[in-house]
Parts: structure tokens; C-alpha cells; sequence
């Protein structure tokens, strides 16, 4: 696959989500890396709409689940009924067994649906009644969320966090945007005739690419010292894992893919690291305030501090 296929796949999702192109980069840069993306910000400001523009640009099996209170794990992951015909129970698959799936409101649902999202985020498979069932490739979570602080939401649980390889923010759009927006009610006019340009075994191409791409050891180096300036901090009481600096790496793979290069640069790496890594540490400040936004300032200034390489 040539950088034109992700070039057009990146206009063809921009066609419905007007603005904020630095959004779509990321999600696409979740999809090239094998990751999953939480997207979170007020509502309104079109985080299904980005999620739903993606799904629809490729042409996979798409689900959305409204996740609710009193949703259930059986209600994602599916359920086996007895088939008095066959006199045997048959499993009917929840929406989870889709390439893309879209988990709306993710943080409006219990700790215990949330966890039922785990193991396929981690594992790429599904356990149910004892039988183990993997999921076709390419598997991607988008789950949006509104701030903490809106009411009737739960904090998702850290290891559920750490499963996400990014956490983007969408933010208010331009004046500008904002006025085309108005005029053109893309998800009421556009995103229902939008069509696919990419096939699922073109993003599994694509991903094998970006384990190509290379990461020459100054930028390991980078990376390890970013992950061990957190571990020292002062500020964070939880640092950045192993799994949070293997997850930085290859999104700076998939940067360089994305920017039609076999290689990275040290931008790749500071561009990514605070969606990669502010939602993988926990800062003491959070621990008392529970506002999530203390981690990102605490990684800008991190990153400040770590010299990059030249």
C-alpha cells in the first residue's frame, strides 16, 4: 500500500469531520499501530462523527454500542441461548465481533461492562463460557467519553486505561469551521453517502508496514529516558509502564508511515507523547482533584526537560 491510499482515506474522513485534521491524524495513527483510541471532550463537538467517518471509510464490519447504566457484559460480548431444535446451546455474537468497533459513552456504563471490553482490547480474542474465540483482524476499539466531571459517568479503572494507545481531544472548531459546519450539517447530509476506500486487508498491510519502519536507538534511548523522568517525578505517583513506552514507539512508527517515511524523527515521538502517555501515569494532584487534565500539563513539562536528540 502506497501513502496516496492513506492520503485519500484521511480526505475521505475529512469530508464529514470539518476541522481539527491534527483528530483524524491520530485516529489513523491508532489504526496503523494496532491501537485503540478513547476519544474525550464536551458534547457536541463530533467524536462519534470522527469514529463513525472512519468506520465507514473502510469497508469492514462496523458496530456501535450505546453504552449505557444498566448495560450488561452480555450485551457486548454475546450470549448463549439454548437451540431446542439441536438440543445444544448456540452463541449469538455481541457487537464486539466487528473490525471497528465504536463504544459511545464508554464512561456512562458500569466498571463491570467496561472490563468486559478488556480482553479483546489486550488480547485480540473473547472468552465465553470457557471457549476462547479471537477476533478478525484489523480489530480496532473507538470509545468516546464526556469529562469526568459530567454527571452520571464513571472513572474508567487504570488498566482499562492503559489498553487505549491514545487519548485525543477533539476541542471546539475554528469560526470558520464552525460556520461551514453550519452550513453543510455533514452528519445529517454527507456521512451516510460516504464510501469506502480502503479494504481490511489494506490496513493489515499497512500495519505490517509500520513494523518496518525504523527506530534508530538514539530515539530508544529517548524514549526510555521520557518514561523514566515520569517514574522520578515528584508530581506523578504512578509513572509510565514498559507497555506505555513500547505503545509511544510504535505510534511513532506509524507517524513516519503517515508522513511517507520509513523511519522516524524525534518529532514522532514528541508530537504522540502526550496523547500516548498522560491517561498511563497518575499524578497526586488527580488523586485529590480528579481533574485529568493535571497529567497532561505534568508530561509538557517532562517533555521540556528531556533533551531530545539532535
Amino acid at each position: 500500500m502506497s501513502i496516496e491510499s492513506l492520503n485519500a482515506l484521511r480526505e475521505n474522513i475529512q469530508k464529514v469531520f470539518i476541522g481539527h485534521p491534527d483528530s483524524a491524524d491520530r485516529l489513523l495513527v491508532c489504526l496503523l499501530a494496532r491501537g485503540h483510541a478513547l476519544i474525550e471532550d464536551v458534547p457536541g463537538v463530533g467524536k462519534t462523527l470522527l469514529a463513525t467517518a472512519l468506520a465507514r471509510s473502510i469497508d469492514c464490519a462496523f458496530s456501535r454500542i450505546q453504552l449505557t447504566p444498566d448495560l450488561l457484559p452480555a450485551d457486548v460480548l454475546g450470549v448463549s441461548i439454548y437451540d431446542r431444535e439441536r438440543s445444544e446451546f448456540r452463541f449469538n455474537r455481541g457487537p464486539i465481533f466487528a473490525n471497528i468497533v465504536l463504544a459511545d459513552e464508554i464512561n456512562r456504563t458500569t466498571p463491570r461492562t467496561q472490563s468486559a471490553l478488556l480482553e479483546a482490547m489486550s488480547d485480540g480474542a473473547v472468552s465465553v463460557d470457557g471457549k476462547t474465540m479471537k477476533l478478525e483482524q484489523p480489530f480496532m476499539v473507538v470509545a468516546t467519553q464526556n469529562p469526568y466531571e459530567f454527571e452520571g459517568t464513571y472513572y474508567l479503572p487504570e488498566n482499562q486505561l492503559d489498553r487505549f494507545l491514545m487519548r485525543i481531544d477533539v476541542g471546539y472548531p475554528s469560526p470558520e469551521d464552525e460556520a461551514r459546519i453550519i452550513n453543510l450539517r455533514p452528519a445529517d447530509t454527507m456521512l451516510e453517502g460516504l464510501k469506502a476506500t480502503m479494504h481490511p486487508r489494506d490496513v493489515v498491510a499497512l500495519q505490517r508496514e509500520v513494523d518496518k519502519v525504523k527506530l534508530h536507538d538514539d530515539l530508544v534511548q529517548y524514549i526510555i529516558r521520557i518514561a523514566g523522568a515520569t517514574r522520578e517525578s515528584e508530581e506523578l505517583e504512578v509513572g509510565l509502564s514498559p507497555r506505555g513506552s513500547l505503545a509511544l514507539a510504535q505510534a511513532a512508527r506509524a507517524t513516519a508511515l503517515l508522513s511517507a517515511r520509513d523511519y522516524c524523527i524525534p518529532e514522532d515521538i514528541t508530537d504522540n507523547a502526550v496523547a500516548v502517555c498522560a491517561h498511563r501515569v497518575v499524578s497526586r494532584a488527580f488523586m485529590q482533584s480528579g481533574d485529568s487534565s493535571i497529567s497532561r500539563q505534568i508530561l509538557q513539562r517532562i517533555m521540556e526537560r528531556v533533551p531530545s536528540p539532535a
